[in-house]
């Protein structure tokens, strides 16, 4: 591609653009830099988590690429917040917003320095989804490099350790069922080394579909960050993206109704994370193509469950990786795969996956043999979810895909924490976490930490909990969330009352409230609706609060007409 053809030419042509030249020349590039493909490169590297801390390292080896095949990289940064350092505190209000921040800072670095296309450096649960959104709305030429899954921990009831591990081993040692010398040693070595959690959370969940939906390197998202493969990958994609612009492979080639289709059954292969539900459709928006719940939920019942990876399963994503990872299972699923997708190899998975054989082990099953009959989620309705739920069944043992129980209501996330460290959640219940939804919470707080405090203290299995939040990808037990319309827009969940029975029928789709009709429209016609949580008053939640869609439509803030 000539100089001319690129789109850096629009601020970089000489004479009438050498201003701009020179801030460049000031920083250290030569023209010989500026008259090849200028390449951004959005990293979201920093020492808040070790999800993104290798970040810094992996981005030189993206650059080593980019040297390598002809063009210059140009790097700066973004957010990269991880849901972990905001679990369950104040911080989770903030973790779903930072998603449209992040895809809205990289648009804005993108456009102002012109750059010829993008290397994402990224990898917890928002920060993908963001650069992803990112890559779609501009549609310049993208590649995805993410940091790698961390390695598990010290072996813990029955597992390898990881993060989660320490709210589950909080309720134990509440209970007097390990010591506090045993759980200060789990503090220690449940998360051994950098990288995005070990098990499949939403970070890893997004990392793989990412690779499915063809915006990173075949074979690249789960090898694990301490790897050097890792820096292979990176310098591998840095080489990539030249080619891209060579060959004007932009992102809406990659990222449009086949390539999010083949991601989501992927997702649904693998026993991804319920959060899935909210990026999707958010990337779709950005990519300007159709994609509903009705999409996720046929994708979910149409394809089997065949990667087991924890919490599905007992092994956690390096094992996942060393059974073949991502490719195996696309090569099991190619009979169901869009074939018109593209990746950012500029071929179809088809031709991708030519030369490798199809495995069947332990971890990876053939569609002929699955573990389960559909895929890791379920979008439920009824009278509490007119609109639309979401759970996840492969994270669900078989006993609890129906249950029906009483409910006891909490307007937030920390009500119901206080109850069930005071333990007084009995066998039976339905908890029902209201108000924090995207607009009411507001942010759409994730109730991980009560899911684990009820495993911790042997619920797990006699309890379920319903909520206008959303669940990490590590939770197990009986849960539904995403409930939509939320409270604070007059949902039906802001009209149950304690001691109301509850149905949950996974198989059947439904989630409802088993009282009359006639009960239900009064309840409705006299509900006082809370507003958005203090959080709201003031700063970025004070607009996300204002501005959310729901999360049916993904909590997205529109941005075009």
């Amino acid at each position: 591609m000539s100089k001319q053809q690129l789109r850096s030419t629009e601020t970089l042509a000489k004479p009438e653009w050498s201003s701009i030249r020179a801030l460049y020349k000031g920083i250290g590039y030569s023209d010989y830099d500026l008259d090849r493909p200028i390449i951004g490169i959005a990293n979201t590297w920093n020492t808040g988590n070790p999800g993104h801390s290798n970040l810094r390292e992996v981005a030189e080896y993206v650059k080593q690429g980019i040297y390598q095949a002809g063009g210059t990289p140009v790097e700066f940064g973004t957010i990269g917040p991880c849901d972990g350092m905001g679990c369950g505190n104040t911080g989770m209000h903030y973790i779903l917003p930072s998603r449209g921040i992040i895809a809205d800072s990289v648009e804005m670095m993108a456009e102002v320095n012109h750059v010829d296309g993008l290397v994402l450096l990224g990898s917890c649960d928002k920060v993908v989804p963001g650069l992803l959104m990112a890559a779609a709305r501009l549609d310049l030429p993208a590649i995805m490099v993410n940091s790698g899954p961390a390695l598990g921990g010290m072996e813990f009831a029955g597992r390898a350790s990881d993060n989660s591990s320490m709210v589950e081993a909080l309720a134990m040692l509440e209970q007097g069922k390990i010591t506090q010398a045993e759980y200060d040693t789990l503090e220690n070595r449940s998360n051994p080394c950098c990288g995005s959690c070990s098990f499949l959370g939403t970070a890893n969940t997004m990392c793989a579909v990412a690779e499915a939906m063809g915006m990173t390197l075949p074979g690249s998202s789960m090898i694990p960050a301490v790897m050097a493969d890792r820096l292979r990958a990176a310098q591998a994609s840095g080489r990539r993206i030249v080619e891209m612009i060579r060959e004007g492979l932009s992102a809406r080639k990659v990222i449009n109704k086949a390539g999010i289709t083949n991601a989501v059954r992927l997702g649904m292969a693998i026993g991804g994370s319920t959060n899935m539900a909210l990026h999707f459709p958010a990337i779709a928006y950005e990519a300007e193509c159709d994609f509903t719940m009705e999409d996720l939920d046929r994708i979910a019942r149409e394809t089997p469950h065949i990667a087991n990876i924890y919490p599905n399963g007992p092994k956690n994503v390096p094992d996942f990786y060393e059974a073949g990872g991502v490719p195996a299972v696309m090569k099991q699923l190619l009979p169901l795969l869009d074939q018109s997708a593209v990746t950012c190899t500029g071929l179809g998975w088809e031709e991708v996956l030519a030369d490798l054989a199809p495995v069947e082990n332990e971890m990876i099953h053939s569609l002929e043999h699955p573990f389960h009959d559909w895929g890791s989620l379920a979008v439920l309705h009824g009278n509490i979810a007119p609109m639309s739920a979401v759970t996840k069944p492969t994270a669900i043992d078989p006993s609890m895909l129906r249950f029906e129980g009483n409910a006891r209501c909490f307007d937030s996330e920390d009500e119901a924490t206080r109850a069930v460290h005071a333990g007084e959640i009995r066998p039976g219940t339905v908890l029902v976490i209201r108000y924090e939804g995207p607009k009411g919470g507001p942010g759409m707080r994730e109730m991980v930490r009560i899911m684990k405090l009820l495993y911790g203290q042997g619920l797990a299995l006699s309890t379920a909990l319903i909520t206008d939040g959303r669940f990490s990808g590590s939770n197990n037990g009986c849960f539904v969330g995403h409930i939509s319309p939320e409270a604070s827009e007059g949902g039906p969940i802001a009209a149950i009352r304690d001691g109301d029975r509850i149905l949950i029928d996974i198989e059947k789709g439904e989630l409802s409230l088993l009282i009359p009709d006639e009960e239900l429209a009064s309840r409705m016609a006299s509900l006082t609706i809370r507003k958005a949580g203090p959080a709201a008053q003031k700063g970025y939640l004070n607009v996300y609060s204002r501005l959310a869609e729901s999360a049916h439509y993904g909590a997205i803030i529109r941005n075009r007409e």
